[in-house]
């Protein structure tokens, strides 16, 4: 008993230490007849009728020989005809040779990152790129894994041209250089240039040996032809490696799908532990990303966004009228036709209780998830919002920083 009482007191001061440092974590349930404005549900297709209609109808429709459950991994029992026929359907829309899917974006991630990159090859990553893409990295057998700064092409040429005079082996094209990229990051909501370090990746490696791997997590069912995402927005998916779907932000499903050729496909089947050892999802899953899939490709979806643009412009245009030219309170950042607002304040916390007590959800965002001096209250837009709510919301931001204001002067 004393070993675990031991234990135990070493998670409380870790949690304290968080505490303290107002970074502790806890789960929180939505009130009811809140206004969202912090998921990542853009489209709005959670509570739509005709999603979950469409839904219901693949569910009672499929015949009793099919199980609702999946029975076990996808290599022994839960592999289904279903499952396979969704992922040629999903590779079709985005325009990929194939696809494979998985319970999670994390597991995507982890899965790919950990297997692919083999012993002296080197990855090149985003320094905000995601947390599951670290994940993944711990676990790889690459030799290096170095950062280059956000969003800058000469950040990434930089990085790449010194390991090319370092390491003959990148130079003449027997070791692999893969970088890894989101094109919406989720904290900022800001694009990637993907034309322009596919321009770098070109000038510095004309033996093509360096691999895009991509996560369009933020970017699925918002951008791009239909909601293909960013890559097919710009026609560049021939360059990519591999490409990262999720469905769990704006499709209102779960699982991903990691988009590459035939030959990949095979070796993470064989290689990728978090797909090899963990139940495969069951058929209520894949119906629901199919009927994401359905909508997307019927363009039932455009209407959504569309609408979701719309609100985005509103937004963006109330913002000029209300945000104090005092950014010591409250500075926005915002990439244009992104859903997603970054409100960066001194008291993010402040900020988000402040709207939650009126009725809006929005959430603090503290580090680790952000650096330190990089808090934030992050503000997402859907198509079921109205500018009513928007307008509502900005004006309690707007007292709120006037009331900051007022009560620490000095700043």
């Amino acid at each position: 008993m004393a070993s675990s009482k031991s234990l135990l007191n070493s998670f409380q001061a870790a949690l304290q230490r968080r505490e303290a440092k107002s970074s502790r974590r806890r789960l929180t349930v939505l009130p009811p007849g809140s206004v969202d404005f912090s998921s990542n549900d853009f489209l709005s297709l959670s509570t739509s009728s005709s999603f979950r209609s469409r839904f219901l109808h693949h569910v009672n429709s499929t015949p009793v020989s099919q199980p609702l459950a999946s029975g076990g991994s996808r290599l022994l029992d839960g592999n289904s005809h279903y499952a396979e026929e969704l992922e040629k359907f999903i590779a079709g829309f985005h325009n990929a040779p194939g696809g494979l899917l998985f319970n999670s974006g994390y597991d995507a991630n982890v899965g790919v990152f950990s297997c692919i990159p083999q012993p002296g090859d080197v990855i090149l990553y985003d320094e905000l790129i995601h947390a599951s893409i670290h994940e993944g990295m711990r676990l790889s057998r690459a030799t290096r894994r170095l950062k280059f700064s956000h969003n800058s092409p000469s950040g990434l040429k930089e990085v790449l041209q010194k390991q090319i005079e370092d390491d003959q082996t990148i130079a003449n094209g027997t070791r692999n250089v893969f970088i890894a990229l989101e094109s919406v990051y989720s904290m900022d909501g800001d694009i990637a240039p993907v034309k322009e370090f596919i321009q770098v990746v070109h000038d510095l490696l004309p033996r093509g040996n360096g691999y895009f791997i991509v996560d369009e997590a933020h970017a699925t069912g918002v951008f791009g032809p239909r909601g293909a995402g960013v890559i097919q927005g710009l026609d560049v998916q021939k360059h990519m490696f591999i490409r990262v779907h999720t469905f769990g932000k704006a499709l209102a499903s779960h699982g991903a799908i990691v988009l590459c050729d035939s030959l990949t496909r095979d070796y993470l089947i064989n290689y990728a532990r978090s797909l090899i050892y963990t139940t495969a999802l069951a058929f209520p899953s894949l119906a629901s990303i199919r009927t994401a899939y359905e909508l997307l490709q019927q363009e039932e979806t455009e209407s959504l966004r569309q609408n979701l643009k719309h609100l985005i412009q509103h937004f963006r245009a109330r913002l000029k009228e209300i945000q104090p030219a005092d950014s010591s309170i409250l500075e926005v950042d915002h990439f244009p036709d992104s859903p997603i607002f970054s409100f960066r304040s001194p008291f993010p916390r402040d900020l988000a209780t402040a709207c939650q007590q009126k009725g809006f959800i929005v959430r603090a965002i503290m580090p680790p998830t952000v650096p330190a001096g990089k808090e934030r209250v992050r503000v997402c837009l859907h198509a079921g919002n109205t500018t009513k709510e928007i307008d509502d919301f900005l004006k309690v931001v707007q007292e709120w920083a006037a009331q900051k204001k007022a009560a620490v002067p000095h700043l």
